[in-house]
């Protein structure tokens, strides 16, 4: 069994800072001391001046496959995203077609235990008329079902209000929400429209999907939550309002309604529309800058309890049209970690913070089975990250199959330097390492 003995990391790893070696012995973390001897057979890793951590658990991907795999597919984003640090992550339902059902849910789980360089889940998708289906979702090896309060890429919008309320009552595993209402966005857009004809401005686009919409759904969800008892987990906040729904005065494992932020929310503003353009155009919007600093400032006080990305490609070609016509979302997976870690260089979060929420409370939230932690007996998802080795994101070094970034130009303080995915090392300074294929999580509920 391949033993791999990585000495001298500073571990970032439950709120402490130590100096450590680790030794991985198969697909687990077998030992962690200030040191470990190597023994002749062992694969050695120097990782002095490295920061050690879990790697990210993303629990907000599109990637895509099946169905609109000429923007990208589980094997090219996968690749992209442990260059990046993620070591795992969860998939949206709204591919082509939407995951509705049990038999085409367990046709991903096939093709990524084929092609999948990280750990993965699925999202089992919700529609006005699929309940049943949902409610057969093993909830032991699924990490949720994902419904659109609102609607986004596909046609999964959730907008019945008997079929909401029997979801969030019947449902005992965790719901995972998109929340913009429908109704407000039409409207917006409608105004724009005669405002502009087809020439709506890029700056438009965080006032046709409004903050009011944001908080119309939110709260809506929230108050069904409560009402039901469901296990409720909002996606993407984007608003200073939102982050007034969510507590921080008890423990995440006791909390049933939690909250995430995304890279994209936490980094741009609505400044950036006029350089970036289409390039930041997400659903929800990015927003103004003081709903940025109301984000940071949830997640640093725990009312937001994980940071995920929302990576969602498009081409170039769509994305370079006119409003109405552009696609929302983009890619993230490969510069979330190295973004994440600017912001740690500009005081806004602490690496320990930074590892709380991409690591400790994903497998919290979700209740996953040894992840997301630095731990004896625990699985080997481990990034190196050199703190100290600037690097400039260009078209040449984007792993997507989109090829393009919206942090293209950026230049980057950290880098990522290794990855191991369940024991396997899949990531070195550069290079992928082909071969492996990553698990299917697993559960704790």
């Amino acid at each position: 069994m391949q033993k791999t003995l990585i000495k001298g990391a500073r571990v970032v790893n439950e709120g402490v800072i130590s100096r450590n070696d680790v030794l991985i012995e198969g697909p687990y973390i077998r030992k962690i001391a200030p040191e470990i001897p190597a023994e002749r057979d062992m694969k050695l890793i120097d990782a002095s001046g490295l920061y050690l951590m879990p790697g990210m658990i993303d629990d907000q991907v599109h990637f895509r496959e099946p169905g609109v795999t000429y923007k990208a597919d589980i094997a090219s984003e996968s690749r992209a995203a442990v260059a990046g640090g993620i070591t795992s992550f969860m998939d949206m339902p709204n591919t082509r077609p939407n995951t509705l059902t049990q038999e085409l849910l367990e046709d991903k789980y096939r093709l990524a235990s084929e092609k999948s360089l990280a750990n993965y889940s699925f999202f089992m998708g919700a529609s006005n008329d699929n309940l049943d289906e949902v409610l057969k979702t093993d909830t032991g090896k699924v990490c949720g079902v994902k419904v659109f309060m609102g609607s986004s890429t596909g046609n999964m919008l959730v907008d019945d209000e008997e079929t909401l309320e029997q979801l969030f009552s019947s449902f005992k595993g965790l719901i995972a929400t998109h929340c913009e209402d429908e109704a407000t966005i039409r409207r917006n857009s409608e105004a724009a429209r005669q405002q502009y004809g087809e020439n709506v401005p890029m700056s438009m686009h965080p006032l046709i999907r409004s903050a009011e919409a944001c908080y119309l759904s939110s709260s809506k969800a929230v108050n069904l939550a409560r009402k039901t008892g469901a296990r409720l987990h909002i996606l993407h906040l984007s608003t200073a309002k939102e982050t007034e729904l969510f507590e921080n005065d008890i423990p995440l494992e006791e909390k049933k309604i939690t909250a995430e932020a995304c890279v994209h929310h936490l980094w741009f503003s609505d400044k950036d529309y006029e350089e970036k353009g289409s390039l930041i155009k997400w659903n929800p919007a990015v927003k103004t800058e003081k709903d940025r600093l109301e984000l940071i400032a949830a997640v640093n006080d725990n009312r937001i309890d994980i940071i995920a990305t929302d990576h969602a490609p498009h081409t170039l070609e769509e994305k370079q049209n006119t409003y109405f016509k552009a696609p929302s979302g983009g890619p993230l997976v490969q510069h979330a970690l190295p973004a994440l870690f600017e912001l740690h260089s500009g005081g806004i979060f602490t690496l320990e913070k930074i590892v709380e929420k991409t690591g400790h409370n994903p497998a919290k939230l979700y209740r996953i089975e040894k992840r997301g932690y630095i731990r004896e007996g625990y699985f080997a998802d481990i990034v190196l990250v050199d703190p100290d080795s600037p690097w400039r994101v260009s078209r040449e070094n984007v792993l997507y199959k989109c090829g393009w970034s919206p942090f293209e130009g950026q230049v980057f303080r950290a880098k990522v330097v290794h990855t191991f995915v369940s024991g396997n090392h899949v990531y070195d300074n550069g290079k992928i390492i082909d071969g492996n294929t990553g698990m299917r999580l697993k559960f704790e509920r």
